[in-house]
């Protein structure tokens, strides 16, 4: 197949959705597949929306593939009769996130529009496919393919597990120190203020945060996070990495005792299912896919987003209770083990693509 890939910006995107495209270009391309990766720039959602005048579909393709994420730029691209069939890779929309109500009402007639003019979808869970049908009553030849989990190969054994869990007087207070790990870009979604304000609540020097994640992807926010911390007195017990990837944030994943990613919404949340196999239960919320991969009070917690003091009872119980923290690394280790691996997802992916060329 010769296919195309529109997306945002450089595929080496460090992010979920990103690494999901890249790892599905990777794997067509082994596949003896031709996949031309096409990039439109990253600009604000007004400006987006004036690609309209100017951009046109590549010609020569057999089936043109679009990150959901480039919507606004694609309304009049995408007006139909189509040269090849276009499919849509949606992640999650971006109006069933939290925001002022105009600005989501906007954005839902934009997606809409754009939904309504495309050939098939891609799926990354079935929350996504659920809100997509809900807007537009989806008709259309789909997939729900479940992103990578696997990238850092075979679960940690549960040996390591039980050694990690075991309280350690760590602190210069002679205080047993709990780990937790933040992972993911610092923007307003991911719900870090959440998990500092969190913080702010339990006991001084029982906790140690380390949080991975871009600072530069909304410098703004990043610089707020910054001052919370400075201003709340939280220096000595949480630091800030940036961007981490291979070996470091494996060393990051393999020393936490949590992961908490308090994200207002995720499409799937690749990032639980990550930290799972390395044995950590996973604080996420009830709004998006997080409750596809959280079994709340068995692999972590779901709290309701924005919601610090429950994030804050959770994180002292586990503290606490080092038992039920054994106990809920090990079903998280399981959960992770359960799931498909990447080259079946992509198989049943590369099937579907197959299928409008030979149907």
């Amino acid at each position: 197949m010769k296919l195309g890939f529109l997306i945002y910006g450089s595929l080496d995107t460090l992010s979920g959705g990103y690494m999901y495209d890249r790892m599905l270009v990777d794997y067509l391309r082994a596949q003896g597949d031709t996949v031309e990766i096409i990039s439109l720039p990253w600009r604000n959602y007004a400006a987006h929306l004036t690609d309209n005048f100017t951009f046109k579909l590549p010609s020569d393709l057999d089936i043109l593939i679009e990150d959901e994420l480039n919507h606004p730029s694609l309304i009049r691209a995408n007006r139909r009769p189509h040269p090849y069939p276009i499919i849509s890779l949606v992640h999650h929309l971006r109006c069933s996130e939290l925001r002022p109500k105009w600005q989501n009402n906007l954005y839902r007639v934009v997606e809409k529009k754009y939904l309504q003019n495309v050939d098939g979808f891609i799926f990354n869970s079935e929350t996504t496919k659920s809100v997509v049908t809900n807007l537009v009553g989806n008709s259309l030849p789909d997939v729900v393919a479940f992103p990578p989990t696997d990238r850092f190969g075979e679960a940690v054994s549960e040996e390591e597990i039980i050694k990690r869990s075991k309280p350690t007087l760590s602190n210069a207070e002679g205080k047993t120190e709990f780990n937790i790990l933040f992972l993911g870009n610092l923007i307003e979604r991911k719900g870090l203020f959440t998990l500092l304000q969190a913080l702010t609540l339990l006991p001084p020097a029982t906790f140690h945060l380390d949080i991975v994640g871009s600072l530069t992807t909304d410098p703004a926010h990043a610089q707020a996070i910054q001052t919370f911390i400075e201003e709340k007195q939280l220096s000595s017990s949480v630091l800030l990495h940036g961007a981490l990837n291979n070996h470091p944030l494996t060393s990051k994943l393999k020393q936490a005792h949590i992961l908490v990613v308090p994200s207002s919404y995720e499409g799937f949340g690749i990032v639980y299912l990550e930290g799972m196999g390395f044995g950590l239960p996973a604080i996420g919320t009830t709004l998006g896919a997080a409750s596809e991969i959280i079994e709340h009070g068995r692999t972590g917690f779901l709290i309701q987003p924005g919601d610090a003091q429950g994030l804050a009872d959770q994180l002292q119980l586990l503290n606490e209770r080092r038992d039920l923290l054994l106990e809920m690394s090990l079903a998280a280790r399981s959960r992770y083990q359960r799931q498909p691996r990447w080259d079946q997802t992509a198989g049943q992916i590369r099937e579907f693509l197959l299928s409008f060329l030979n149907g």
